[in-house]
């Protein structure tokens, strides 16, 4: 048997008295993680976090602007673009705002995926393309807004997964 081999083994054949430092923090991890979910409230039948429901009504605005854009004939890059990349936009903005006005869950998810991609667009156009002051500003701006939309949506993702609890008492 190599020595390495040995070693591992001896690692392993402990007496179990003393707890891997990994275990440890990760059940302190845990139960600060039962905490945390037993202090949120689920949402009411019908209720929605505001976070959210901003998230609707800027959803609906993206997909009528999109609309709007193509009806007003705005070109992109020197041409109109085509039927498809103007309803495709639209049909899944509009449905994440209506998922959202409905506190659904993959709506909701959907919606931060779609800040993810702005924020890793936002930070890769400040570190490479920003080449002026109010670029910079823009940019910085835009990385606040959909960085502060993405941290409150974890809370509010949160409460719409949660089941509801029968009342203590």
């Amino acid at each position: 048997m190599t020595d390495e081999r040995v070693k591992r083994k001896r690692r392993g054949a402990g007496d179990g008295a003393k707890e891997h430092p990994m275990a440890r923090g990760y059940a302190k991890a845990e139960e600060r993680n039962q905490e945390a979910r037993e202090a949120l409230e689920p949402l009411a039948e019908g209720e929605r976090s505001t976070v959210v429901t901003v998230g609707a009504i800027v959803s609906m605005l993206i997909a009528i602007s999109v609309v709007i854009g193509y009806a007003t004939g705005v070109e992109v890059n020197g041409e109109q673009p085509k039927l498809a990349q103007v309803v495709a936009p639209t049909v899944i903005m509009g449905m994440m705002a209506w998922g959202m006005w409905h506190a659904r869950y993959w709506a909701v998810l959907g919606f931060q995926l779609v800040l993810v991609i702005v924020l890793f667009s936002a930070f890769f156009g400040l570190v490479v393309g920003a080449s002026s002051i109010g670029e910079v500003i823009g940019t910085l701006a835009l990385l606040i807004v959909a960085g502060s939309f993405f941290f409150f949506m974890v809370k509010a993702m949160a409460r719409i997964q949660m089941p509801t609890r029968a009342p203590k008492g």
